[in-house]
């Protein structure tokens, strides 16, 4: 592969920090582009990639444009580097985590008259780009009853059909050409992510790629889920080492071994019933305060852990200089997490790094789709790819 060659190439929308965007990097995808509204995740995007060897690709080709709407995002306009490269090549796939709101049992699931609603932009962007594959993520709540009619509708636009208009008659639509291949909910902690987070995940195949080729779903990479207990035992001792010696040192052990002691008899106890895992972390929203764990029921699911809900913890650094330990270390509850602590709880790699203050931080990490289902996702969609090149070629 030469420097300006890409095997298979995406563009994504509502890119946020990047958790989708390594997925799909890791299975194979080069990003073209990557478009996010929120400027501090576009900063960590471009720090991360101007930083990282392995994204050495993206660095010279991929565009991250400035902090877009992606309603007003012009693929053929926008693009400054990898321009040509779509033009010539066109795009394999087109991904994006839509806003999850309308759709979320947090919220007051409006659906389609929810403002937020970006399922109908996307479609847009698929007609615009005539990708070889879509893949669209949001909650489990789009996949409920309620949502039966917007899902049709949906489904009808990408490969043609019947749907139920807002008034209750029947329409028919032509389609783009597409097959949706699936949409179905996988569970963030059947990839070895130490979190309960369902997802639904919609995939779409260009009917001229697919013709008679089978597109096969992610299955379960782990048999067992990983536990809170393992994903942060080493993060966990890293914190509390400072404390060993000094005026600490005797509660410093003494915490450290009863949140490890906690979250392991936890693990134990939830054997074969889901194991110790985190609840689904939550990005929250501007409009309210600071970074915290989730509502009651999830600050009470980790208290189970041995960590407090309560709030968000300074880093080991910080935390030294502004003297915050009691707070992040030695509450009654237990250690809080750190932006760090929870990046790992969804699945980034533990070098990636966040840009904005510690609550910006913290909601680019609960507002994330797993890095690990994305690659189990973008590796299911590479098959079929690389099978219809192949096929084609041997056609040809």
């Amino acid at each position: 592969m030469t420097s300006t060659e890409a095997e298979f190439t995406s563009i994504e929308i509502c890119a946020g920090a990047g958790g989708q965007a390594i997925g799909l990097h890791e299975a194979g995808f080069r990003h073209l582009a990557l478009v996010e509204i929120d400027p501090h995740a576009v900063g960590t995007l471009r720090q991360n990639i101007a930083l990282r060897e392995d994204w050495a690709w993206e660095n010279e080709h991929c565009d991250v444009l400035p902090p877009t709407d992606v309603k007003s995002f012009d693929p053929h306009a926008d693009l400054k580097k990898s321009g040509e490269l779509l033009r010539r090549h066109g795009l394999d796939l087109l991904a994006g985590g839509v806003p999850c709101p309308p759709f979320s049992h947090a919220g007051k699931q409006l659906g389609r008259d929810d403002v937020r609603d970006l399922f109908p932009r996307m479609l847009e962007l698929v007609e615009a780009l005539n990708p070889r594959a879509v893949m669209i993520e949001n909650v489990r709540g789009i996949m409920d009853p309620k949502f039966s009619d917007y899902r049709d509708w949906i489904m009808a636009r990408l490969q043609g059909g019947e749907y139920t208009e807002e008034d209750g008659s029947r329409a028919r639509l032509a389609g783009l050409g597409y097959t949706v291949c699936k949409w179905d909910v996988l569970e963030a902690s059947d990839f070895g992510v130490p979190q309960l987070r369902p997802r639904a995940i919609l995939v779409a195949i260009r009917d001229d790629v697919l013709k008679d080729l089978k597109y096969e779903w992610p299955s379960p990479t782990h048999e067992d889920p990983v536990s809170v207990a393992e994903a942060l035992r080493d993060t966990m001792y890293q914190r509390y080492k400072p404390y060993f010696e000094g005026v600490h040192a005797e509660r410093a052990e003494a915490a450290y071994k009863r949140w490890l002691q906690k979250a392991t008899e936890r693990d134990a106890e939830l054997k074969g019933k889901g194991g110790g895992i985190a609840p689904t972390l939550v990005g929250g929203s501007k409009k309210h305060g600071g970074a915290d764990l989730g509502p009651s029921r999830a600050k009470a699911a980790w208290k189970q852990l041995g960590v407090s809900g309560l709030g968000v913890a300074n880093d080991e650094k910080v935390c030294a200089l502004k003297e915050t330990e009691e707070r992040d270390l030695f509450g009654a509850d237990g250690p809080m997490l750190t932006v760090q602590q929870a990046a790992i709880i969804q699945g980034f790699p533990e070098d990636w790094r966040f840009t904005g203050g510690k609550t910006a931080q913290y909601r680019q990490v609960g507002n994330a789709f797993p890095p690990p289902v994305a690659a189990a996702v973008g590796r299911s969609i590479i098959e079929v790819l690389k099978a219809a090149r192949e096929r084609d070629q041997n056609e040809s």
